[in-house]
């Protein structure tokens, strides 16, 4: 059967792709935040996943105002790189799993949960940005994907609980599909950032460090964080975090933190970043 083994938490700036596709990961201002990234990428090196279950928001790559899903899955066989303004990112494409894909659909929406199904999908930074904090500049990623795409951009966003539910309704899709799978689930976006407005480039560290704290030992406590507290605590790209929640519920109730990393700044945002595995004796907990 297949099975969740890890979850992992990165922020996904777009002048972190930059950095890295014009050679300066290695200077001074970047090196603190490739770091912090270092042992992420021996310790994928090692366990080697299947597939990751990558949750991100679209950045009007795929989806514009004329359309706009809560959740889409993508489960499609490959994915292009996004044009966004400059030309795609000069990395691989993104190859798919469809057939893990289209179980975790069937699953989450005989569970309840309305999905957009998605056969076609150009991604963006906010999935290509994690890829390559992790594995690098390879030839080909050496691993199959299934972008997640949450609206987190278009008020309403989905709540912490939704996703947190959705999450969990991940590990029981996966845990019933029948192929030996080493299945890993990721949380993209944020953290505490502002783009535009009165307070652009407020970046909130106690918030920040306060989330990552309750997201691995307290997740049932932000599943009822509103969205007017990441709003005003963490910048109106905060929000992003809700993602975060995703990847939690899909571990289960207790989990063990292998790795955190937490930077100011990059870009004008802050960058937060966690590998968590489920612990071994989690069952999933309720829902």
């Amino acid at each position: 059967m297949a099975r969740i083994s890890a979850g992992v938490t990165t922020s996904h700036v777009p002048a972190i792709g930059v950095a890295l596709d014009l050679g300066k990961s290695d200077s001074d201002y970047w090196r603190p935040v490739f770091a912090g990234y270092e042992w992420s990428k021996k310790w994928i090196a090692e366990t080697k996943p299947d597939v990751i279950v990558l949750v991100y928001n679209d950045h009007a790559s795929a989806f514009s105002l004329e359309l706009i899903p809560t959740f889409a899955i993508g489960c499609a066989e490959r994915f292009a790189i996004a044009d966004e303004g400059f030309g795609p990112r000069p990395v691989p494409e993104v190859v798919g799993c469809p057939d893990l894909a289209w179980h975790i659909a069937q699953s989450t929406i005989l569970d309840e949960f309305d999905m957009t199904i998605v056969n076609k999908m150009d991604v963006d930074h906010g999935l290509t940005v994690p890829l390559s904090l992790l594995f690098g500049r390879p030839e080909a990623w050496p691993v199959k994907v299934i972008p997640i795409a949450v609206n987190v951009v278009q008020y309403p966003p989905p709540t912490g609980n939704r996703c947190y539910l959705l999450g969990q309704a991940i590990r029981r899709a996966v845990e019933s599909f029948d192929e030996d799978l080493d299945v890993q689930v990721w949380g993209t976006g944020g953290m505490s950032h502002q783009l535009q407005g009165p307070r652009a480039g407020l970046i909130n560290p106690e918030f920040d460090h306060e989330f990552l704290d309750r997201l691995v030992n307290d997740p049932e406590s932000l599943r009822s964080l509103a969205h007017i507290e990441y709003l005003r605590e963490s910048g109106s790209e905060g929000i992003e975090m809700v993602m975060w929640l995703i990847m939690r519920g899909a571990l289960g109730a207790d989990v063990n933190e292998l790795h955190r990393f937490y930077h100011v700044p990059a870009s004008n945002c802050a960058v937060g970043h966690l590998v968590l595995e489920p612990a071994a004796n989690d069952s999933g907990g309720p829902s």
